[in-house]
């Protein structure tokens, strides 16, 4: 019998990661379909008067009536990172020369602190994912199950190789004009749109995965590998 402890590494977690690459600002699967992620801005509806709420359930259904390309919706809640607020106010607490001013600087940096740990203060953020496969719509619409934040435990399709140039020209003749009928239609609603770039994606699913693990900003120039590759390393 095999000693499990002297057989080598042969998968990473990558394998479990739909994800093939990220290039102009695309996240390309690893069965070579495409997808373009927008992040949507909010808006208090609780706050609108009775003529406003019902003119943005009427333009939130015109765009859904509007829909002829399917979408994902993704909802990501996180614990409110307030480090770089915190950093900022001591740099001011030990910048600041009168006494009475410092002290108040500290009360307030301290009850900050204080109020995002009890409260649990959550930071909310909106996605939308348009979808593209190279095979056709047709196709696509018939078995649609899109889903760019699987964590599903089966393994992903394995990698075809590098995805052709036309084909992601393709991809983007596609998606482009989706995009922005959806930021248009969005819009309307009073809800601001962007589409995020290739290293904001690679920030976005790195936190997806490492959700204990921030990644340091860094230069775009440092993204160029978005998949780490190693060879087989026996147990010892």
């Amino acid at each position: 019998m095999l000693d499990p402890r002297k057989i080598g590494i042969i998968s990473t977690t990558q394998d479990r990661v739909p994800i093939k690459d990220v290039q102009d600002d695309l996240v390309i699967l690893k069965d070579n379909a495409c997808a373009v992620i927008l992040q949507v801005g909010a808006i208090n509806f609780d706050l609108l008067s009775e003529e406003e709420q019902e003119a943005v359930i009427y333009s939130y259904s015109a765009l859904l009536n509007s829909l002829s390309f399917p979408i994902q919706i993704y909802i990501r809640s996180q614990k409110k990172d307030i480090s770089g607020y915190l950093n900022f106010l001591t740099s001011q607490i030990n910048a600041q020369k009168n006494s009475v001013l410092k002290q108040r600087l500290i009360g307030y940096k301290n009850f900050v602190q204080k109020l995002v740990k009890e409260k649990n203060v959550l930071d909310k953020k909106f996605y939308l994912v348009i979808p593209y496969h190279y095979v056709g719509l047709a196709s696509l619409n018939k078995t649609f199950s899109f889903n760019l934040f699987t964590k599903d435990k089966k393994p992903p399709t394995k990698p075809h190789g590098t995805l052709p140039k036309e084909i992601i020209e393709k991809a983007k003749t596609n998606l482009f004009p989706k995009r922005d009928h959806l930021i248009r239609q969005l819009a309307r609603i009073g809800l601001p749109t962007r589409q995020l770039t290739t290293t904001e994606i690679i920030h976005l699913f790195h936190s997806v995965y490492n959700p204990e693990q921030p990644l340091k900003p860094a230069p775009a120039s440092d993204y160029a590998a978005t998949i780490v590759t190693a060879r087989p390393q026996p147990i010892t």
